[in-house]
C-alpha cells in the first residue's frame, strides 16, 4: 500500500496485485449482512475479451469493461478527477470504488487541471463556519456509511464535526472506518464516540495521525481504547482543548500524562468511572496546564484528597469544577483545596455525593474562593446549618445556591443563610430538603434580602405557610416563584406572599399546591396579571372562576398549565373570548370535564397556540381533536404540537 501511495509517475509502476496488504483487509471494510442500509448497485459480471479474430468478412472484438482494471490503475484514474464532485459520483457507481476513493488522502490527489475542466460545486449544507457536521447512529454507525462521508465532504466545506453513538449490530464502525476519515477529513476538529465496541487503538492513531486540527475529542464506553489512543493524540493532535472520557475502563494514568505534555491548550476535561486513572494523571493534568485549565469535571474515579489539593493548588484559571462521586476524597481535600489561594477565579462549583462536604470543607471554600457565583450541593450527608451559614457569611459574590437532598439543613440555616449571603445573591433553591420543618421562628429585624429575584422550593414536606409567610417579608423582590410540591401551603400563607411584593411576579409555578384556590389565583390576578408571562397551577384546587380572573388580567401570558384541575368548558371560552390574552403553550392534560364543546374556543385560541396538551381528557374524542387539527390548517395555514391520549400527533409550525 506505501508503495503505491508513493507512486509518482517516473516510477515503475506497481507489478500487480491488491492494494491490501491483507487479502481480508476489504472485506472488513463492506461486510455485508441480512441488513443493507446503503445501496450501491451490485458489480457488473467482468466481460471476457477474446483476442481479434480474423476473418474474410469481418474483424470482431469486444470492448473490455473498466472493471477488469487492477486496483492500483483505478486509484490513478480517481487521483487524477478535476473535482471533488466526480470523485463522489464515482463512489456512487460500487462499492469497491467507493473504498479505493476512502483510501485517498487528500495530499495524494493531482489537483493539476490540464485540461480546463471546472467543477462547480453547489452545497447548500456547509455550517457557518464552513465545516461539516456529521452524526451516525444505531443501525446507521457502518464503515460505508464513514466511506461515504469521507468522500462527499471534501468538496463540501469539509468534515469538521464527525459523532459516532452506537454501532450496527452486523457491520458496525470498526478502525477501518476511522481509517477512511482520517484520510479524507484533514479538517475534522470535533470527533465523539460513543457506544462503540469495535473501535480500537488502530483507529484512533489513525485519526490522530490525519486530522491534526482536531479540538474536542469525547471517548464514551469505549472498551478497547487504550492509553495507546491517547498518546497518539497527544502526539499528532496539539490543539486539543476539549477532552471527556467516560466508562473507558482500559484508559489510565499514561494517557493522560501524555495530554498534559503535548496539548498546551488544553481548556476542559471531563472524566468519569475510569477505574485506572488516580491521582497521578489528576495530578499531572493540572500541574501541567495549570494556567490553560478552565473547566475540571470528575466523576466516579479513585483518586484521593492528594488531587483535590492539587486542584486548590494549581487550578489557576480553573472557572468551574463539578466533583461527583468520590468516595475517597475526605473533609481534608476539601478543607486543604480550599485553603490552596488557587481558585481565584472559580465561579462555579458543583459537588455531588462527596462525604468530604462538611461544615468545616465548605467553609474553607467559601474563603478561598472569593469570586464564587453559583454553589450547587447535592447529597451533602454531613452538611449542617452551621456550615452553610459560615459559607454564606464568606461568600460575598455568590449569586447563585442551589440545595438538594441536603437533609441536615433545617428552616433555620435557609433562612439565616439568605440574611447572609451578600447584596449579589439572585437565585435560592431548595429541592427535596427534608430537615425544612415549618415552624415560626423569631427572625430579627434585618434588612430584606432585596437582590434575590428567583425562588425554588420543591418537594420540600415540611414547608408551610408560617415558611412562606417569612419569606414574603424577606424577600420583597421576587419574580420568579417556584413552590411545586408544597402540600403544606395554602391561601393564608400565599397571600402573604403576593401582598408584600415590591416587584412584579413574571414567572409562578405551583404545581402539586393541592391547597391553593381560586381565591389565591384571582387575587394574584389582579395584582401581578399584567405581568405574568408563565403560570402553572397543574393540582391546584381552582375552577373555571381562576380561568375568568385569567383571562382579564393576564395580557402578556404566554404558557399555561390547568392541568388536573376541575376546568370546565365555560373556563376554556372564557378565555378565547379574551382580545388580549394570546397564547403560546396551554396545557389542560387529565381535565376531565373538558369536552367536544370546546373545540370552538380552541380553534380560536390556535392563532397563536403552538402547543397544545389534551392528554387524559377523558371528555374529548379523537374525531374531535382531528377535525380541530384540520380546521387550524385551514383557518391559520399550521397547527400546534398536539398531545392527545398518550399520543403526539405533531403538525410543523410554519
Amino acid at each position: 500500500m506505501s508503495k503505491l501511495f508513493s507512486f509518482s509517475g517516473s516510477d515503475n509502476f506497481f507489478p500487480g496485485g491488491s492494494i491490501y496488504p491483507n487479502p481480508k483487509e476489504s472485506s472488513l471494510f463492506f461486510s455485508l449482512g441480512h441488513h443493507v442500509d446503503v445501496y450501491f448497485p451490485h458489480h457488473k459480471r467482468s466481460r471476457f475479451s477474446p483476442p481479434i479474430v480474423f476473418s474474410r468478412e469481418r474483424v470482431e472484438k469486444k470492448n473490455p469493461s473498466i472493471e477488469i482494471l487492477p486496483d492500483e490503475c483505478l486509484f490513478e484514474i480517481f487521483r487524477r478527477l478535476p473535482g471533488g464532485q466526480e470523485r463522489s459520483s464515482c463512489a456512487c457507481v460500487s462499492k469497491r470504488w467507493l473504498t479505493l476513493l476512502s483510501n485517498i488522502h487528500r495530499d495524494e490527489i493531482n489537483d493539476n487541471n490540464k485540461g480546463g475542466v471546472v467543477s462547480k460545486v453547489e452545497d447548500q449544507d456547509v455550517e457557518g463556519d464552513g465545516y461539516l457536521s456529521r452524526v451516525l447512529e444505531g443501525k446507521k454507525a457502518t464503515n460505508v456509511r464513514l466511506a461515504a462521508i469521507a468522500v462527499g465532504t471534501a468538496s463540501r466545506g469539509g468534515l469538521g464535526k464527525l459523532s459516532i453513538r452506537g454501532s450496527n449490530s452486523t457491520c458496525g464502525v470498526t478502525n477501518v472506518g476511522l481509517r477512511a476519515i482520517s484520510r479524507g477529513c484533514p479538517s475534522l476538529r470535533v470527533l465523539s464516540l460513543w457506544d462503540s465496541s469495535s473501535v480500537g487503538d488502530q483507529g484512533l492513531c489513525e485519526i490522530a495521525d490525519g486530522c491534526h486540527q482536531l479540538e474536542k475529542l469525547d471517548l464514551c464506553h469505549c472498551p478497547a481504547i487504550t492509553d495507546k489512543s491517547l498518546l497518539a493524540v497527544a502526539k499528532g493532535c496539539p490543539n486539543l482543548k476539549d477532552l471527556t472520557i467516560e466508562g473507558c475502563a482500559n484508559i489510565g494514568n499514561e494517557g493522560l500524562q501524555a495530554l498534559a505534555r503535548c496539548c498546551p491548550n488544553l481548556k476542559a476535561i471531563s472524566i468519569k468511572d475510569c477505574p485506572l486513572i488516580r491521582d497521578q494523571g489528576i495530578v499531572s493534568m493540572l500541574s501541567s496546564a495549570s494556567f490553560t485549565l478552565t473547566k475540571i469535571k470528575l466523576q466516579a474515579l479513585n483518586i484521593t484528597d492528594v488531587s483535590l489539593a492539587v486542584i486548590g493548588h494549581y487550578g489557576k484559571a480553573v472557572t468551574d469544577l463539578s466533583l461527583i462521586s468520590l468516595p475517597n476524597v475526605s473533609e481534608k481535600g476539601f478543607w486543604v483545596m480550599g485553603n490552596g489561594h488557587g481558585l481565584q477565579k472559580l465561579k462555579s462549583f458543583a459537588v455531588t455525593s462527596c462525604r468530604g462536604v462538611t461544615d468545616l470543607g465548605l467553609e474553607a471554600v467559601g474563603k478561598g474562593c472569593p469570586n464564587l457565583k453559583q454553589l450547587c450541593l447535592h447529597k451533602c450527608a454531613f452538611l449542617s446549618d452551621k456550615g452553610l451559614v459560615s459559607f454564606a457569611k464568606t461568600a460575598s459574590s455568590l449569586e447563585s445556591l442551589q440545595l438538594e437532598e441536603c437533609h441536615r439543613i433545617t428552616q433555620f440555616g435557609f433562612f439565616v443563610s439568605l440574611l447572609n449571603c451578600g447584596a449579589k445573591l439572585k437565585a435560592f433553591s431548595l429541592v427535596n430538603c427534608y430537615g425544612i420543618k415549618d415552624l415560626n421562628l423569631g427572625l430579627p429585624s434585618v434588612l430584606p434580602c432585596k437582590s434575590l429575584r428567583s425562588l425554588s422550593i420543591r418537594n420540600c414536606p415540611g414547608f408551610g405557610d408560617a415558611s412562606l409567610a417569612a419569606l414574603g417579608k424577606l424577600c420583597p423582590q421576587l419574580e420568579h416563584v417556584e413552590l411545586s410540591g408544597l402540600h403544606g401551603i395554602s391561601d393564608a400563607g400565599f397571600l402573604p406572599l403576593l401582598e408584600t411584593r415590591e416587584a412584579d411576579l413574571v414567572k409562578v409555578n405551583l404545581s402539586g399546591c393541592v391547597n391553593l384556590s381560586d381565591k389565591a389565583v384571582c387575587i394574584m390576578a389582579d395584582l401581578h396579571g399584567w405581568t405574568l408571562e408563565m403560570l402553572n397551577l397543574e393540582g391546584c384546587k381552582i375552577s373555571d372562576a381562576s380561568l375568568v380572573a385569567i383571562a382579564k388580567n393576564c395580557q402578556l401570558l404566554s404558557d399555561l398549565d390547568v392541568s388536573k384541575c376541575a376546568i370546565t368548558d365555560s373556563g376554556i371560552a372564557a378565555l378565547a373570548r379574551s382580545n388580549q390574552i394570546k397564547l403560546q403553550i396551554l396545557s389542560m392534560s387529565g381535565c376531565s370535564k373538558v369536552s367536544d364543546k370546546s373545540m370552538p374556543p380552541l380553534l380560536k385560541l390556535g392563532q397563536t397556540l403552538l402547543g397544545l396538551n389534551l392528554q387524559q381528557c377523558k371528555a374529548i374524542s379523537s374525531s374531535a381533536v382531528d377535525l380541530l387539527v384540520e380546521q387550524l390548517w385551514r383557518e391559520y395555514g399550521y397547527s400546534p404540537f398536539f398531545f392527545f391520549a398518550g399520543s403526539l400527533s405533531s403538525k410543523t409550525c410554519y
